[in-house]
């Protein structure tokens, strides 16, 4: 490489250029968790959007109860988690510290609390099922209570992961504004 000064510096043969190609660690940090917390969101979505499409069917009586039971009470307010993953899908390109902080509380309020509701909300059905064998509502022939047991699981473990994930990522980000304020 050529420099526009003239001639290359004395003692330098070009080769001294791996420290300046170095991307600091708290910058590769920050890309590999917002890219976990993409790809949980979109995992999330998906969720959602079966969890939106029973409540649809159901409400508007698009299909038979035998087909797809009714929702469970819980149902209704998960559908506003919603509004945290867009609030985690708005504070990742820039860095948005408030909408992230905003994200990881809304996350607790709108879909760790709804579930823990339904999983207290289904209880003695599923204790029922158990100890009878008997179903009586049902999701295209399987047991509702256990589809939603299952939703249930696969959606704690994506919002835990999705506080867990942002408040690493918070840190990153605190990190890198403490160096910058110390310079």
């Amino acid at each position: 490489m050529a420099s526009r000064a003239g001639p290359r510096a004395t003692g330098t043969d070009g080769s001294d250029f791996e420290h300046r190609e170095r991307v600091a660690s708290h910058y590769q940090m920050s890309v590999a968790l917002k890219s976990e917390i993409r790809k949980l969101n979109i995992v999330h979505l998906l969720v959602w959007l079966l969890m939106a499409a029973q409540v649809t069917v159901s409400q508007l009586s698009l299909v038979s109860h035998k087909t797809i039971a009714s929702p469970y009470q819980w149902e209704y307010p998960y559908l506003l988690s919603v509004i945290p993953t867009t609030f985690s899908f708005m504070a990742l390109p820039r860095n948005n510290i408030s909408y992230l902080v905003i994200s990881m509380i809304s996350n607790g309020l709108f879909s760790v609390a709804p579930l823990i509701y339904g999983s207290m909300e289904m209880f003695p059905i599923a204790q029922q099922l158990y100890r009878h064998g008997k179903a009586y509502r049902f999701i295209f022939g399987f047991s509702a209570v256990m589809v939603m047991y299952l939703v249930i699981v696969i959606s704690v473990q994506v919002h835990a992961w999705q506080i867990y994930y942002s408040k690493r990522l918070l840190d990153q980000w605190f990190t890198s504004t403490q160096e910058k304020k110390k310079k």
